[in-house]
């Protein structure tokens, strides 16, 4: 009985797939794929009109993402690894093995009773 108990503990306990409490996931409202432009689209990269015989040249390196780039991302505060989500100040990793959302710290899980590994 007490064993059964216990595995309906630990059911409720299960990391979510991603490391951030309910509070900041409002913040994760943007997708990674715009909508396409149409007139009211809120997911838009650009305003929805182009340049005609513009140089592809000269406009192509523009919104390019630069990994070494220190102010676009944060640094992990356990780990010192680059932070691959905006505005998140844990990795993945260290946010999965404490416990913790990945962008504010708060405790979201108690990983006492878990054996867990990182690779």
């Amino acid at each position: 009985l007490i064993y059964k108990n216990y595995i309906q503990i630990c059911v409720l306990q299960l990391p979510d797939s991603s490391m951030v409490c309910e509070k900041c996931e409002k913040k994760l409202s943007k997708v990674i794929t715009p909508d396409p432009w149409k007139s009211g689209a809120r997911n838009t990269t650009e305003g929805g009109g182009r340049k005609v015989g513009e140089n592809k040249l000269l406009t192509m390196n523009k919104g390019r993402y630069v990994p070494h780039k220190n102010d676009q991302f944060n640094r992990c505060r356990i780990c010192r690894s680059v932070v691959h989500q905006p505005g998140s100040h844990y990795c993945q990793s260290c946010a999965y093995q404490k416990g913790i959302c990945a962008m504010c710290g708060k405790k979201m899980l108690m990983t006492k009773n878990y054996r867990q590994s990182t690779v």
